[in-house]
């Protein structure tokens, strides 16, 4: 642990430093004529490193600090379910979104997205729109027993670090992705605005699932950041079946889901009726599809509600 002015300057300091330093340097290499696409991993995999040492150094809870058996399908996760899937929509898509958004362009008589704004500007557009559709994607996730099947992968972790930022279902990044991203691509958002999307989502994943000892303040009102999404982890249904917003809380704050009390957040987490989850990655991927048995598993600690359980 930090000694305590540090901890101070660290808690208040480090997420704002290391995220607007990260927009602005993926900003900066687009604008040299860095390819979105390194300019984006140029960035993200640094900010990988320095988010990752740091939770050694000035953790929230020690307990998250230790391995559970989980970092190597969380690993397998970050690099086979999170990032494979945006990728094969892209390629199958791509090309009939651009040129649906040409037509509407020309059917209206004018430009969807301001594209001459600074781009100050359209990111912050850019993820209000995009975070309409994966706000509703996630809360339905919760609310459906078909598709929170799904999204119990994310929530089966057992503590929170930077690395289960991926720990998502291949099907449930699929769904969130195309809530995302389709309409960014319909209105016409360029190739730098829609990787600068992806940079603000992939570091603020991070900090969001992180176990760092961070406070935001006001900027809790703008952010769904730690703060807030440890409530969403939370095993009781009430407090998970909030903070739904991936980037921002603007869409909780408009319907009335954002949480975040005057207390410490919950130290355990992860899902109060299916306690033995597997751990494993293809055991996540069938996980959806064996969900009877996993309910028999769960033996006496399960119960009727597991189709939804906490949060569900």
């Amino acid at each position: 642990m930090l000694p305590a002015p540090l901890a101070t300057a660290f808690r208040f300091g480090f997420f704002p430093v290391v995220f607007f330093g990260a927009i602005a340097v993926g900003w900066t290499l687009m604008e040299h004529g860095v390819s979105p696409m390194i300019a984006t991993g140029a960035v993200v995999f640094p900010c990988a490193l320095i988010i990752g040492l740091s939770e050694k150094v000035q953790p929230k809870f020690a307990s998250w600090g230790v391995p559970q058996g989980d970092w190597p399908a969380d690993l397998t996760h970050t690099f086979l379910s999170t990032i494979v899937p945006p990728e094969i929509i892209r390629a199958l898509t791509i090309g009939a979104l651009t040129g649906a958004s040409i037509w509407l362009t020309e059917r209206i008589g004018m430009p969807l997205w301001p594209s001459g704004s600074p781009i100050w500007l359209q990111l912050p557009l850019a993820m209000v729109i995009s975070e309409f559709g994966s706000y509703w994607a996630h809360r339905l996730m919760h609310e459906h027993d078909a598709l929170w099947r799904l999204h119990a992968v994310h929530h089966s972790a057992p503590r929170l670090y930077w690395l289960n930022a991926g720990r998502f279902h291949p099907l449930d990044t699929a769904l969130q992705y195309i809530g995302q991203s389709v309409p960014l691509v319909l209105l016409g958002a360029s190739p730098e605005v829609l990787a600068l999307f992806a940079l603000w989502t992939a570091v603020h994943g991070m900090f969001q699932h992180a176990n760092l000892d961070i406070r935001l303040g006001p900027l809790n009102w703008v952010f769904s950041m730690a703060e807030l999404h440890r409530w969403h982890h939370s095993t009781l249904i009430a407090e998970g079946n909030t903070n739904y917003g991936a980037n921002t809380c603007f869409w909780d704050i408009v319907f009335q889901t954002r949480f975040l009390p005057e207390r410490e957040p919950p130290e355990e987490i992860g899902i109060a009726a299916l306690p033995h989850f597997p751990k494993g990655y293809f055991a996540h991927l069938a996980s959806p599809f064996r969900w009877e048995a996993l309910q028999q598993e769960a033996g006496p600690d399960g119960n009727g509600g597991a189709e939804r359980a906490g949060p569900g």
